[in-house]
């Protein structure tokens, strides 16, 4: 495979691999996500990797873990810059929103595809767009 097409995961030096489920986890932490919709966020790992991940025992991530670890944490900053309150920024993802027919975007987020994470931070990129 070129250097042109070579996937993320595969470019990405796997001690930032690392650090990327570090900050993962911490968001977590942040949210107060417990473990069953944390590994739905990551795109249902098996659950010994899970764990695995959460000790810090990482090795190559697959590319869409990558990818969902990346839209946690745009959401994470974008809240961070529309919510001058950190408790604000970190209870808005349990919060009921009409945008997501009434569901806690964390739900959303959860429903288990890639997608649903876009949708989210799709949203909240939109509402912080006056102050980019």
């Amino acid at each position: 495979m070129s250097g042109a097409v070579q996937a993320v995961a595969e470019r990405m030096p796997v001690d930032r691999q690392r650090l990327a489920l570090e900050g993962f986890f911490s968001i977590m932490d942040h949210w107060g996500v417990d473990n069953t919709i944390a590994r739905r966020l990551l795109g249902s790992p098996a659950e010994r990797t899970f764990y695995e991940w959460k000790k810090g025992k990482v090795g190559r991530l697959p590319e869409d873990t990558l990818r969902r670890i990346g839209y946690i944490a745009g959401i994470w900053k974008a809240l961070q810059i529309v919510y001058s309150q950190p408790d604000l920024a970190d209870s808005w993802v349990k919060r009921p929103n009409a945008f997501f027919g009434g569901q806690a975007p964390l739900e959303r987020m959860a429903a288990g595809d890639v997608t649903d994470l876009a949708a989210v931070r799709t949203y909240i990129d939109a509402a912080r767009a006056p102050w980019s």
